[in-house]
């Protein structure tokens, strides 16, 4: 065992988070973190971390454990440059470094500061840091981020960051890794690499994800879930699997709570009306008695909180009859799309591109690109980033800012669009949930109304509550599902998705690629995840090299 990690309670003011979090960490094992967005799983990577110490429990490392994190906020790194700040992340380069650097002009004839200066030396050399520079630079290019190692870390992008974050974690040589949503951002040849280096690195890891291809490669999953958690051995097809059968015993057990209750409820009425029946002293205390044990059983289960339920489609589909009609009497809530699917599809042409060429300035970006896209059907941009994706969809939707080097692009004008991006508009960022979600249907000159407003925060599982937050506080998954809300206010024809998945939990996943598969109108989309694409289908437009 490297750590054991005990959380008792973590709380945000009056809400509790946490209340009952308890597993180990084995040397070497690769641990997937799961859970609806909302539950705490940044949170508890904080604490892992040790950056976060507002909390009651134990967080337990063996002796000697040298622990890397994933960062996601960066603030005052000044003239910092990508390799100064990826070198600064690995455990003892800086301080032998320092030795190396620093010694010779200090240390004289004094054989301690000698010994020091000699033992630096050698551990500098076992570590590999005289390659370390050479070999950061060609990670980062392996991840597409060529040039960028002597360029000011401040100056990159969120989605650069987040790569180099990876980056500092594969060379930092640690006992555990906690890496908090890596393949974010990541295209698929980048993502291939990185699921190859977890797993064959040594250090142990703890890694939140929703990315299935990734899930699919860990040794074990936890899933954080109504304050506590519950482990799962094995990979994401063995949690499935397990999954099911568990939640199959926690809504039978609930469902017994239930029926418990009902009979507790007349027990207490029952025991009331014989005690105020009787005439006989001891009679009475004895019914006294049996009401107050039935009350005190009935609090009791009354306060127990009706667990979160949720079973993958194709698990559900297998359930038998009575295990099924518990699923649907307790599943948890999930987000609702209204998507048309009407059967009757006409397989009308809406996007028609031929031979297209585009790029930026004298030098294109891509050539040859052919695209047939009619109702009912899907299609892939797929590429490795910067190959030119976004620019096709750009062009799609009218930007004429690229240079055209040959090709055509013929839409159907009457079309309506609609399109699930990265980033939310800055338009919208600084405003509170509801206030963002009417000014972007007034924007696009659509009616809205306060009740609908609470109609779609029910859909996409928003509160009121969460309705008054700006969306600039709101989580990535939540942010997320507004994209959703904005992307279907028109009832669009043709879907255009730029990585949907990327900040959404696992049911939020599914209920999306349910939705899609039954949708009348066309999609067009960019996803590096593997079982999101093959839910989708369609044909693949490759978009520069493979």
């Amino acid at each position: 065992m490297i750590a054991d990690i005990i959380v008792t309670e973590k709380s945000f003011g009056p809400k509790l988070l946490m209340s009952n979090i308890k597993f180990s960490i084995d040397d070497g094992e690769k641990v997937g973190v799961i859970g609806r967005n909302g539950v705490g799983k940044s949170t508890l990577f904080g604490i892992v971390a040790g950056t976060d110490k507002d909390f009651t429990g134990d967080i337990i490392f063996k002796r000697g454990t040298v622990v890397v994190a994933t960062q996601q906020e960066h603030h005052d790194m000044g003239d910092t440059t990508v390799l100064q700040y990826v070198l600064q992340g690995l455990p003892e380069y800086s301080k032998l470094s320092h030795i190396i650097e620093t010694y010779p002009e200090t240390m004289g004839d004094d054989m301690k500061l000698i010994d020091e200066y000699t033992q630096a030396l050698m551990r500098f050399d076992d570590k590999g840091f005289y390659q370390i520079e050479e070999q950061i630079e060609r990670e980062l290019d392996n991840f597409q981020l060529p040039d960028v190692a002597h360029r000011k870390f401040s100056t990159l992008s969120g989605g650069q960051k987040r790569l180099i974050e990876v980056v500092k974690v594969m060379h930092s040589d640690a006992h555990l890794a906690l890496v908090d949503e890596p393949t974010n951002h990541m295209d698929y040849i980048a993502k291939a690499q990185y699921v190859e280096w977890m797993k064959t690195a040594r250090e142990a890891m703890l890694v939140i994800t929703h990315d299935r291809d990734v899930l699919n490669e860990v040794d074990r999953i936890v899933e954080l879930k109504d304050g506590g958690n519950v482990s799962y051995k094995g990979n994401y097809d063995a949690y499935l699997k397990q999954n099911a059968i568990s939640t199959g015993t926690q809504m039978n057990d609930f469902e017994m709570i239930e029926k418990r209750i009902v009979n507790l409820k007349a027990k207490v009425i029952d025991y009331q009306r014989l005690k105020e029946k009787s005439r006989n002293p001891g009679t009475i205390q004895k019914f006294k008695r049996l009401e107050e044990q039935s009350r005190k059983e009935l609090a009791e289960l009354q306060a127990v909180e009706k667990p979160t339920f949720w079973i993958d489609k194709d698990s559900a589909a297998n359930l038998n009859y009575k295990v099924a009609a518990q699923y649907d009497k307790f599943k948890a809530q999930n987000i609702k799309m209204n998507l048309k699917n009407d059967d009757s599809r006409s397989k009308h042409i809406l996007v028609n591109v031929k031979d297209l060429s585009l790029g930026y300035g004298d030098t294109p970006l891509f050539s040859g690109i052919n695209i047939d896209l009619r109702e009912g059907e899907s299609m892939e941009l797929r590429g490795r980033n910067g190959a030119g994706k976004t620019t096709v969809i750009k062009a799609i939707l009218g930007d004429d800012s690229m240079t055209r080097f040959s090709g055509d692009i013929t839409l159907d004008r009457q079309m309506r669009i609609g399109v699930y991006e990265q980033e939310v508009s800055n338009a919208y960022f600084n405003l509170p949930l509801m206030e963002a979600i009417e000014r972007m249907y007034l924007d696009r000159n659509l009616s809205i109304s306060d009740e609908k407003i609470r109609g779609l925060l029910s859909s996409y599982l928003f509160n009121e509550g969460d309705g008054r937050i700006p969306l600039a506080k709101l989580s990535g998954g939540q942010k997320a599902r507004f994209q959703l809300i904005s992307m279907l206010a028109d009832d669009p024809q043709l879907l255009i998705l730029d990585e949907p998945t990327n900040h959404l939990d696992l049911p939020s996943i599914e209920e999306l690629e349910t939705a899609l598969a039954k949708y009348s109108g066309a999609t067009l989309y960019v996803s590096h995840d593997g079982y999101f694409r093959n839910s989708l289908g369609g044909e693949v437009i490759q978009v520069g090299a493979k």
